[in-house]
């Protein structure tokens, strides 16, 4: 993949919705000499960890997801949203809100687009070992879905069995399994 610019140019951006995400409609000139519109989503960029027990048990998260009108089962997971916090604290910080662990280990496994067609968010995904069981951090109250929030254990080869099965779904907890697989298993 080379790190040239794009030979499309971007002729013309305007927001039109700033929200929990930006959504902007661009004009680009192609190279034919025709133009197109494309709708991009401006998100920040995310973490996802995989939180691998002594045991062998992965902590997952059943959570309620609006999009979906259902619960999923997924990796811990949050926004890069503290200013000049580097991602591997990020995930620390999830760790101790979403499972109330920390790692002594966070091995980075991958940086991936969630949908580069439409939006700008990137997830970086890390396999977390060593885990110590802590309370949550001092003045951390859980909101909206994450105050309906379980932590469901299951070994990890089950965890990738249902992976391969099309029983977990979410991207981040499916790419985030089968890439931390070979160092669990």
């Amino acid at each position: 993949m080379s790190d040239e610019p794009a030979w499309f140019d971007t002729r013309a951006s305007r927001t039109v919705h700033e929200g929990f995400s930006t959504v902007r409609i661009e004009t680009v000139a192609t190279p034919s000499g025709g133009t197109m519109e494309r709708e991009i989503v401006d998100h920040v960029d995310a973490v996802a960890i995989v939180p691998v027990t002594a045991a062998g048990d992965v902590l997952l998260l059943k959570q309620y997801r609006q999009p979906v009108r259902a619960y999923l089962l997924e990796v811990p997971a949050g926004k890069l949203d503290v200013p000049d916090e580097e991602p591997e604290r990020t995930a620390q910080r999830e760790l101790r809100e979403e499972v109330h662990h920390t790692a002594d280990t966070l091995t980075h496994l991958i940086t991936f687009h969630n949908s580069a067609g439409w939006n700008t968010e990137r997830t970086h995904v890390y396999l977390a070992t060593g885990l110590t069981s802590v309370g949550p951090p001092d003045g951390f109250v859980a909101e909206a879905e994450e105050a309906d929030m379980e932590v469901v254990a299951l070994p990890f080869a089950v965890a990738a069995e249902r992976v391969r099965r099309g029983e977990l779904t979410d991207a981040k907890t499916v790419i985030g399994i089968l890439l931390a697989e070979p160092h669990v298993i």
